[in-house]
């Protein structure tokens, strides 16, 4: 302080600077003469701009980095009778994170953060303040306008350094030249590593609104596929995420890709959709559409086998006989076989179409006389089977008489080929030759398939029918009996209450000519637990009281035949006890089959079926309903008056 009451800054000539560590780590000189309010020797030369004077970006390598020189104030931003440094004494810089209770402090930001001694880092660039921000300039309009670049006052410093942070002594700079600016904070890292970005980038509501099926593809598809891919991987009922933006309310993944696979000119040319495409690339019986279908690709198989002994009058409810109750599923298909079948076909058909209801379709019906076959499948189904084909072979002397032989119906789905053939061999005890000359006739006598192709031709015979399909069942009245008299067996049901019929099953006539390879050769059938289906008294459980008095047998039976081995596995095999309008028990199976892709190069069956028969089905199912509605509703309203 000199005599006149100005404030005097002694000048470092020659001697050295001491290193000190500002807030942010880096090495910084303070005079020795004043250690709270350096200042700048005014003999500082003014380095040279040359590349090789300048230093690399980075935490310069000197011990000491030098200060911008010392100019002298221009002369039109002098005020009369109050210099910069008073003008200066009484301001501060205002910055968001400043204490609100202390109002002598004026440390930044950073220093609050780091707890060291109060540094303030400037720099000539503007900055457009964040938000949040509170920056206060203290310099008039004119001096901020007419002040010399930092550039030009400090050619010497880095270009990408900018001004050293300078001292902060009470309210006032050590260095009135220099100009505040915002303060920049270093960059916040995050505490724990952030979770990789998925390659799909749809919402969650996206995933779920496009949805179609359980068994579509994966949504985390890879985006380097490209569109060609992703087209290529687009099914009729699959819809991928790929390439979607997760902003449901703006754009739909519907306007990007369509169910419908894009179908190329050269496609149409070269492909028919009659027989489709022969390598099974994107084909209808291909891999991908069995496996959306049948993920374990098995269907279901129910069949039913019953002489009706010829009865005018049907049974009232045909559930017990399609649909056991001890069943949890119903099966895909439906193949009922009937012997001596009642004289009204037509009426046949509807009640089983009655009873399966709206969920099944009649995929086809054959008859020879009065053997039925008759073929029932899911609607979903409909479109992966073939045209069905049928053959008739009559084992009587006289053809015109057709109350024995057989009827074959045979048909592709998927890339797996079924034959289904109901017979009624000749009747009468000893008769077991005449029965394995009409097997003979059958398997030789069938034609089929007629245009369908063999799926696999080399393990085919052209004597045998049954060797030309991939999965067989021939089920019928077969006539086989048991070699014992009446009162042995009866002996036996009587003191064998049990599941256990092997004790008659040893006197089986079928079962001996299997084992000895004289008829049905590779056919298999599923245990017997069930009592004789032959022959009751029509409508009960009392084997034949006639003169005749017929020996209870197992005429009715259900054979299977596959080319791969374990193709077919039995889930049920068993009798309908309760149908009593005939001599015969109806004997029901259910099967699980083994189903393979298939190319397409067969005759598509184009989802035919019988609508007449479906309709009329229908219309008498609601009928019936609504009677047993209207049956329930009068028994409410009954009134019954009870005696306490």
């Amino acid at each position: 302080m000199n005599g006149n009451g100005e404030r005097s800054v002694p000048v470092c000539t020659g001697e050295p600077l001491a290193c000190h560590e500002d807030g942010f780590g880096r090495n910084m000189k303070v005079d020795k003469a004043t250690p709270q309010e350096p200042s700048y020797p005014q003999s500082l030369e003014k380095t040279s701009k040359s590349p090789e004077n300048v230093p690399k970006q980075g935490r310069p390598s000197a011990s000491c980095i030098p200060r911008p020189p010392h100019k002298p104030r221009p002369a039109n931003l002098s005020r009369p009778g109050k210099s910069l440094e008073e003008m200066v004494r009484g301001r501060r810089l205002k910055t968001s994170q400043e204490s609100l209770t202390d109002p002598a402090e004026t440390s930044s930001s950073a220093d609050s953060l780091k707890g060291e001694s109060p540094t303030l880092l400037v720099s000539n660039t503007p900055t457009v303040p964040s938000s949040g921000s509170n920056v206060v300039e203290d310099l008039p309009d004119s001096a901020a306008s007419n002040a010399p670049p930092f550039r030009d006052r400090c050619d010497s410093l880095p270009a990408m350094e900018g001004v050293r942070a300078q001292s902060v002594h009470g309210d006032r700079w050590s260095d009135q030249n220099f100009r505040p600016s915002k303060m920049i904070l270093s960059p916040l890292q995050p505490s724990v590593a952030l979770p990789a970005i998925q390659s799909c980038a749809s919402s969650t509501l996206l995933r779920t609104t496009n949805r179609i099926d359980k068994d579509c593809m994966d949504y985390d598809v890879s985006a380097k596929e490209g569109l060609d891919g992703i087209r290529r991987n687009l099914s009729d009922s699959r819809l991928l995420e790929a390439m979607v933006s997760d902003n449901s309310s703006v754009s739909s993944m519907k306007s990007t890709f369509s169910v419908l696979t894009p179908i190329r000119p050269k496609d149409v040319r070269n492909r028919s959709f009659l027989e489709g495409s022969l390598l099974g690339n994107g084909a209808l019986l291909g891999a991908d559409e069995l496996n959306r279908y049948f993920p374990e690709r098995h269907v279901g198989v129910y069949i039913a086998t019953w002489n009706m002994q010829g009865e005018k009058g049907l049974p009232s409810n045909l559930d017990d006989l399609l649909l056991p109750t001890d069943t949890e599923f119903a099966q895909d298909f439906y193949i009922i076989g009937i012997q001596e079948g009642c004289p009204d076909r037509r009426e046949w058909e509807i009640r089983l179409q009655e009873t399966l209801g709206p969920y099944y379709v009649m995929l086809y019906a054959a008859a020879h006389g009065v053997l039925y076959l008759t073929i029932f499948v899911r609607r979903d189904l409909i479109w992966f089977c073939s045209e069905v084909e049928h053959a008739t072979v009559t084992t009587r002397i006289i053809s015109q008489i057709k109350t024995k032989g057989a009827v074959g119906v045979g048909f592709t789905f998927f890339g797996t080929s079924f034959l289904f053939i109901t017979s009624h061999f000749t009747s009468g005890d000893s008769k077991v030759y005449e029965r394995i000359i009409d097997y003979n006739k059958i398997i030789e006598a069938l034609a089929l398939p007629k245009g369908l192709p063999d799926t696999n031709p080399y393990r085919s015979i052209a004597s045998d029918v049954t060797t030309r399909f991939d999965e067989v069942f021939w089920f019928g009245d077969f006539n086989f009996r048991l070699n014992m008299d009446r009162p042995g067996v009866e002996e036996i049901l009587k003191h064998n209450m049990g599941n256990n019929m092997e004790p008659l099953l040893q006197h089986d006539q079928l079962i001996k000519e299997m084992k000895d390879g004289s008829i049905f050769k590779g056919f298999q059938e599923a245990p017997i637990q069930f009592l004789p289906t032959y022959k009751f008294d029509i409508g009960c459980d009392v084997y034949d009281t006639t003169s005749k008095q017929r020996t209870p047998s197992y005429t009715d039976r259900i054979l299977f035949r596959n080319r791969q081995l374990d193709d077919i596995k039995v889930l049920k095999y068993a009798t309908c006890s309760t149908m009593k309008t005939s001599d015969h028990r109806p004997v029901i199976g259910m099967f699980q089959v083994r189903i393979r892709p298939g190319r397409d190069n067969i005759p598509l069956g184009a989802g035919q079926f019988d609508r007449g028969l479906y309709l009329e089905g229908i219309r008498r199912r609601i009928s019936r309903e609504l009677k047993r509605q209207e049956a329930m509703k009068n028994q409410k309203n009954s009134v019954v008056c009870s005696v306490s």
